[in-house]
């Protein structure tokens, strides 16, 4: 049989078998049996045992209540959803077993409590629903606020999630088996967490959310057309509220996150640029994000985070964003004072989440403490500076954050009447109402204050009555405030002394006029405490009522430091202003990779190189030179530079002519996939199949070697046969730069017009070889392999050997290569290669097809002769 107290967190349990239950006991949360295991790996600490009656003793770990701060991120960052089980009552005044219940859910996703989040990145909780060929996709920020839903293809939602980078999915029950075979592929790791199915009914979102809203459709968020997005995004707010346990009155609006906005960088590109994330690992160093965040503020830096994995894809809002940074950027006094202000700016958008969500019980965790008041505050009076100095702006963004920043004054004044300007962390530690706010509290202060005169002339009159000198009044957390006497004046004990406790050397009393008093300052701290609890959360009502203007505030100051910093980094990197527009041109003069150039050694120049692309003349540009000769950085510098133009900023450059790009593929390196079986070559060959699938004429794609992963001519064959069908396609025909060891290449550019061949150059001394790192025009005559293999330190018989090997190999015309460069006419490498997109075995095909007379067949006709021929190729005929 069971204790009370196991049935009753038994009972708990039963409604959060998922989560791991912070029983609270006392001074100590406990976690009991497999929870109790899990606890004590995740956080080191020790696993005990308790006994539970006559039923077997059961695993327990726990830790003080007030260390719930610095264990509860351990057990959600390791991925754990956590039920904080709170007492609900005074365990001095419980009857039995004292009531508890679930009063806050944490999971990965959702969180709101500093500790847990990263404050220079969103912390999103996604729900998906799957329907056909399409998915909703709906994800909130509970800290931020924000709220998104939208609805891609099945096969788009890699890209996506990528893109949001969720902490935490949901999905429904019946979904089961499509998350498995869909996350099969995708590269994010966030946690999963089921959800009943009528949780995913289109009626239940609809009535959630517009309840939420309080509105009667959804037409004013315009997403009333996306309806297995609004059933994730109800999935969402049900999830939020069920978790946090109670209204989320910070969840002002839902958007619409319109994909066709963005250019969506996949999970190569975003590894291959290292845009936001170093390929080495979990760190930032090295990115394209830390050498352009200069950001002052939390909520900048996320906003800056969001730009830089989103680049737009229109023209206009670019553009704005460029006339913004130019001003800045030219602009160095307002820079400047911009920056100093911003510095001083809180983290206003989660400072007004926390406030706002309703801290309804002690333990709940992460939410309005005082000294947010008065950093939101301290924030909000910042704005009037921030105004005065953008009065004279000309760019259209930068007149509108000063149109729309609202000063707030009556709330800054509000919070500067109620709290002191040095308060606690905690309301319960008391002294955080201003003296003059309350009456009631001030009285009751004067009570307590007046404590110390009291009893300092309570003791006085009592010597004199008693005569007893050394009488003295005191005070202990056992007994309360007592007179203690020495025995040697016993006899002076006034009949009204009433003895609580007797000492060695003296004994104590009470008398009905301390007891009354004592029960008077007693009565005067708890009600203290009760009504600062009570005026805190009543200012905390007040603030939210404002948070929709205290979140858009906070919108307009990201976007302002976004644009701070942008040019901030604009005039320490000599960056210049790139012009953007919907031509077909990609022009850059003196280009430069923004990371590189930013870690050389101390004395080392980055070089910089031109280049132009386009659809007509210049579309593939093939690159040849050896290993460490500024192949690879010229690809990704052109890359980085076409980002960094479609998120408004700067480039480096002399010059960029940046015609819009829908995407940025890329094709970098050698990875494999051993733990899913994929070999290099296979993870190569997905990274080009999705690159010759989705690219456009108006994309972006970047190869650094492609068919190295086999052998030497079934790689010159496919990297061949990628290059014609780029080149031949009318759906790709992309603009691409190709660097590659295979010269044999080279000769495409003989064959068709609009691909050109392009050197990394170098200068051979004796038998040295110096990098000039400059691309130029032309090819190289050979990858200078083994003069790069004898820089690397291998010994020197290997090196001689390898040349004896290479001289034979070349004698013996295993490959076409040697210095005078034979042309070969279109055929000859056609049959040579036998890769040739419109040469596969289809001769008596294509003389069919040329035979005929298209000209004077009917549609009916047509239709027939290729019902003939779909015939023939069934047969085996054709």
């Amino acid at each position: 049989m069971s204790t009370p107290l196991m049935r009753q967190y038994r009972k708990i349990k039963a409604q959060y078998p998922d989560a791991i239950v912070l029983f609270r006991m006392g001074d100590f949360y406990e976690t009991f049996e497999e929870d109790a295991k899990i606890t004590a790996k995740v956080l080191g600490i020790a696993l005990t045992k308790r006994a539970n009656g006559a039923a077997a003793d059961v695993p327990l770990a726990g830790f003080p209540h007030h260390a719930l701060d610095t264990y509860l991120p351990k057990l959600v960052k390791a991925g754990y959803k956590v039920a904080i089980c709170e007492q609900l009552e005074d365990p001095k005044l419980a009857k039995g077993i004292v009531k508890r219940d679930v009063i806050e859910i944490v999971t990965p996703g959702v969180a709101v409590s500093d500790k847990l989040l990263d404050n220079r990145a969103n912390n999103f909780v996604c729900a998906l629903f799957f329907k056909g060929d399409k998915v909703g996709v709906a994800f909130a920020d509970v800290s931020t606020g924000e709220f998104y839903t939208t609805e891609v293809k099945i096969d788009e939602l890699s890209n996506l999630l990528d893109t949001i980078t969720p902490s935490e999915i949901l999905y429904s029950k019946s979904h089961k088996d499509i998350i498995e075979q869909v996350f099969g592929e995708i590269q994010v790791k966030p946690a999963f967490t089921k959800l009943e199915d009528w949780v995913f009914k289109y009626d239940y979102a609809f009535e959630i959310l517009t309840g939420h809203f309080q509105t009667q459709s959804l037409k004013g968020f315009g997403i009333d057309d996306l309806e297995i997005g609004i059933i994730s995004a109800g999935a969402v707010l049900h999830y939020l509220q069920d978790t946090q346990r109670t209204r989320l009155v910070h969840i002002k609006r839902i958007s619409r996150f319109d994909v066709s906005d963005y250019m969506i960088l996949d999970p190569a590109t975003k590894r291959n640029l290292e845009i936001a994330v170093s390929y080495l690992g979990e760190t930032t160093y090295g990115t394209l994000f830390s050498v352009i965040d200069r950001t002052q503020t939390p909520m900048g830096a996320r906003l800056l985070k969001r730009w830089v994995l989103r680049p737009l894809k229109k023209l206009e809002p670019i553009q704005k964003r460029l006339e913004a940074v130019k001003e800045l950027y030219e602009n160095s006094k307002l820079r400047k004072e911009l920056k100093e202000i911003l510095a001083e700016i809180g983290d206003i958008e989660r400072l007004i989440s926390r406030i706002a969500i309703r801290a309804h019980l002690p333990g709940t965790t992460g939410r309005a403490n005082p000294r947010d008041m008065i950093s939101l505050k301290e924030s909000l009076k910042k704005i009037p500076k921030i105004r005065s100095l953008l009065a004279e702006v000309k760019s259209e963004t930068l007149q509108k954050i000063y149109k729309l920043l609202n000063p707030l004054e009556n709330i800054i004044a509000l919070i500067e009447s109620a709290i002191v300007d040095d308060p606690p962390a905690t309301v319960a530690d008391g002294g955080v109402i201003r003296d003059g706010y309350n009456p009631e509290l001030d009285e009751l202060r004067y009570i307590s204050r007046s404590s110390k005169e009291f009893i300092a002339s309570l003791q006085q009159k009592e010597r004199e009555r008693t005569g007893i000198p050394s009488l003295k009044i005191d005070y202990n957390s056992v007994f309360g405030y007592y007179i203690e006497i020495t025995k040697a004046h016993l006899d002076k004990v006034p009949p009204d002394y009433i003895r609580k406790q007797t000492l060695v050397n003296a004994e104590r009393f009470i008398t009905p006029e301390l007891k009354e008093y004592e029960e008077k300052i007693f009565t005067a701290e708890e009600k203290m405490a009760a009504l600062e609890a009570e005026l805190f959360n009543q200012l905390r009502e007040k603030i939210s009522e404002y948070t929709e203007s205290i979140q858009k505030n906070a919108q307009l100051i990201a976007m302002l430091d976004c644009f701070v910093s942008l040019s901030e980094v604009a005039v320490e990197n000599n960056y210049t202003c790139p012009i953007v527009d919907d031509s077909d041109v990609i022009e850059i003069k003196e280009g430069r990779h923004p990371v590189v150039e930013k870690i050389l050694p101390p004395g080392e120049k980055f070089v910089p190189n031109d280049v132009r692309l386009d659809n007509s003349e210049n579309q593939i540009l093939i690159i040849t030179g050896p290993n460490m000769s500024g192949k690879s950085v010229f690809l990704r510098q052109v890359g980085l530079i076409v980002l960094l133009a479609q998120i408004g900023s700067f480039v480096p450059a002399s010059y960029a002519r940046i015609g819009i790009v829908d995407r940025i593929f890329t094709r970098v390196g050698a990875s494999d996939n051993i733990a899913g079986g994929e070999s290099t070559f296979l993870v190569e060959m997905h990274e080009m199949a999705n690159i010759l699938n989705n690219a456009t004429p108006r994309s972006l794609i970047l190869l650094d070697e492609v068919g190295r992963g086999t052998s030497t001519f079934d790689g010159i064959s496919i990297a061949w046969a990628i290059t014609e069908y780029l080149h031949e396609n009318p759906r790709v025909r992309a603009k691409t730069i190709f660097a590659t060891h295979y010269h044999e290449l080279n000769e495409l550019a003989e064959l068709y017009p609009r691909i050109k061949n392009f050197k990394a150059d170098v200068r051979e001394v004796g038998d040295k070889v110096i990098f000039l790192h400059k691309i130029v025009p032309g090819y190289a005559d050979h990858s200078y392999g083994i003069e790069v293999a004898k820089m690397a330190g291998l010994p020197k018989e290997v090196t001689d050997r390898a040349k004896e090997i290479l001289a034979n190999l070349e004698q013996k015309e295993l490959t076409p290569q040697g210095k005078v460069k034979k042309k070969i006419s279109k055929e000859a490498l056609m049959q040579k290669f036998q890769i040739s997109l419109f040469e596969l075995n289809d001769d008596r095909l294509r003389q069919e097809i040329l035979n005929l007379d298209i000209d004077n067949m009917t549609p009916l006709q047509a239709l027939l002769k290729l019902q003939e021929l779909r015939g023939k190729i069934r047969s085996g005929e054709l």
